[in-house]
């Protein structure tokens, strides 16, 4: 193998796509910034133990680990920057009592891919909120995750919405052990109704045949009533149904809308409201989200929480393009005598490149230039 080939799944972003991952990344970070979200930079590696919950083995196996020559201790690559902020809310900001609202945009490395045209390393942009239980924090979530892929033209958006405490609640109450839990929680997610059927075969009714209904709870709100007829009622049962009730009533005709109560496709953290934005011509979900109360507990604060995050990467194929406009060639020889007149074009924002070599209009991507006219230096078509 060449030593210059990147390893699987792990690719270079080039000029113009470069260009156009920032553009849109910043734009996205100002989307934030003017809804109240505040920007923090976690660092890329830090401490295992404060990456990964205990228990969430999905995000511990994409974790890359290393051991750190100064500490003697395990460091971890970010797999995901989520349980990073909220150790930065129950920690560093805990003088905060109230509201607190954050975002992030960076890089997380996986050790494994999610599918088979995932990236390795995603471009991981998003947004927490923290501080408010009630389901209006989860409907703003849900809002700026649809207006942040609006903003960069996705249209015809779709939003999958999920229970995760629903099934928690069904677990609890069937007496399922932990072990057992993660089994048939992991046979939900994918979607796997043999073993969902093997798994549950022993477990008693209600609860049994409630397990057996979940893959079939899917559709338009309609689905919700169904439900109802279908489960035991628990109160995670009642209050998920309802929650899920209100998502439905808050966006009717903003976006459309299915329910699926076996759509446990997210993180372990999570503990309620769980949804994902599709859109035609992308086989994966756009962006995930959802509620992942007390995650900070490990930290020194326990805190309701909810939000979003989507792969920037995804979105490169219909990003807009920006920084479209040629520049202006300015010849080496002259760059000296029109060292001013370059600054002043550069500060109004005009891309200004230097010909060493004398090359033409196409290889410099250039469609002015900068002579020396008469009444000064003056920008001319060049071609």
């Amino acid at each position: 193998m060449r030593n210059w080939l990147l390893p699987e799944h792990i690719a270079d972003i080039l000029p113009a796509t470069a260009r156009q991952v920032e553009s849109a990344k910043a734009a996205m970070l100002e989307l934030f910034r003017t809804a109240g979200y505040e920007l923090v930079l976690p660092p890329l590696i830090e401490y295992a133990d404060a990456l990964v919950s205990e228990g969430d083995s999905a995000l511990d196996i994409k974790t890359f680990k290393l051991d750190d020559h100064l500490s003697g201790r395990q460091l971890g690559l970010r797999a995901d920057i989520t349980p990073q902020v909220a150790r930065i809310d129950a920690h560093l900001l805990s003088n905060r009592t109230g509201v607190t609202r954050l975002c992030y945009a960076g890089s997380v490395v996986h050790a494994r891919p999610s599918g088979l045209m995932s990236s390795r390393e995603p471009l991981q942009v998003g947004a927490e909120l923290y501080g408010y239980a009630g389901i209006e924090a989860d409907l703003e979530i849900i809002e700026l995750m649809l207006a942040t892929l609006r903003q960069v033209g996705v249209d015809k958006l779709r939003l999958d919405v999920g229970h995760i405490a629903i099934f928690r609640g069904l677990a609890a109450a069937a007496g399922l052990a932990a072990e057992e839990t993660r089994e048939l929680f992991g046979a939900l997610q994918s979607k796997d109704i043999a073993t969902v059927r093997e798994l549950v075969a022993e477990v008693a009714e209600p609860y049994k045949s409630a397990f057996l209904a979940l893959p079939e709870l899917y559709g338009p709100r309609q689905v919700l009533d169904k439900a109802r007829t279908r489960l035991p009622s628990l109160p995670e049962v009642e209050l998920g149904l309802m929650q899920l009730t209100a998502i439905a009533n808050a966006l009717d005709g903003q976006v459309e809308l299915s329910f699926d109560l076996a759509e446990l496709r997210g993180d372990f953290y999570h503990t309620g409201l769980m949804f994902a934005a599709y859109a035609p011509g992308w086989s994966e979900a756009l962006a995930r989200g959802g509620r992942y109360d007390n995650v900070g507990r490990k930290f020194g604060r326990a805190r309701p929480a909810t939000g979003f995050s989507l792969d920037l990467r995804d979105l490169v194929r219909i990003l807009p393009e920006r920084d479209a406009a040629q520049g202006i060639r300015v010849q080496a020889r002259d760059l000296a005598a029109a060292r001013d007149a370059v600054a002043a074009l550069r500060a109004g924002g005009e891309r200004v490149i230097i010909d060493y070599l004398g090359e033409s209009a196409v290889a410099l991507d250039c469609d002015r230039e900068l002579v020396l006219a008469a009444d000064g230096w003056q920008v001319v078509p060049f071609n």
